[in-house]
């Protein structure tokens, strides 16, 4: 499903709505480096039907990578990747139970021959960012913008560094407090 023309490069599935603030750090991070993408709530247990249809058109779709983040049992990703045959990236959610420890092991715990990348529990920014590495080993404009966000990160470094040296560290601590 092709949005303005456009065919989504990355799929971004979640299982609840309340993942939403997570999975949006995966989108920002597409939006910043121009990667199209589709974002879909879908629930493995609740609604069977829909998510195997969404896996198994994604590839159709255009989509070189899904990113899917689940919590407790977590079985979207390692479904997705039972599925789809190309890249999943599966983000664990916090969960209140366990801390997001259940839904960590459940996506990276899969089984041999189903591979799921796993990014930290609630690590949406990252997954973003494998999505896009993945991408850019056949896509050398992505891997220039990808070389950028970099080189964006390390000048954000040395710009508190240099805040540090110039007013000490308890000043500093009070200016982030504000």
């Amino acid at each position: 499903m092709a949005k303005d023309g456009i065919m989504p490069r990355v799929g971004i599935v979640m299982g609840s709505d309340s993942d939403m603030p997570v999975m949006a750090k995966a989108a920002d991070i597409l939006e910043e480096l121009g990667i199209p993408y589709e974002m879909t709530i879908i629930s493995a247990h609740r609604e069977p039907d829909v998510f195997f249809e969404y896996a198994k058109s994604a590839e159709e779709k255009g989509f070189k990578v899904i990113i899917a983040g689940a919590g407790m049992a977590a079985h979207l990703p390692g479904m997705c990747a039972a599925i789809f045959p190309m890249p999943v990236i599966g983000i664990p959610m916090h969960t209140t139970s366990l801390g997001g420890r259940d839904s960590l092991y459940s996506i990276v715990q899969m089984p041999s021959g189903i591979p799921v990348a796993t990014v930290a529990i609630n690590g949406g920014a990252n997954a973003g960012l494998l999505a896009a590495k993945i991408l850019a080993t056949s896509d050398a404009e992505l891997l220039e913008k990808l070389k950028a966000y970099s080189e964006k990160l390390k000048k954000q470094v040395e710009a508190k560094d240099a805040k540090l040296q110039e007013i000490g560290y308890k000043a500093y601590m009070d200016s982030t407090k504000a």
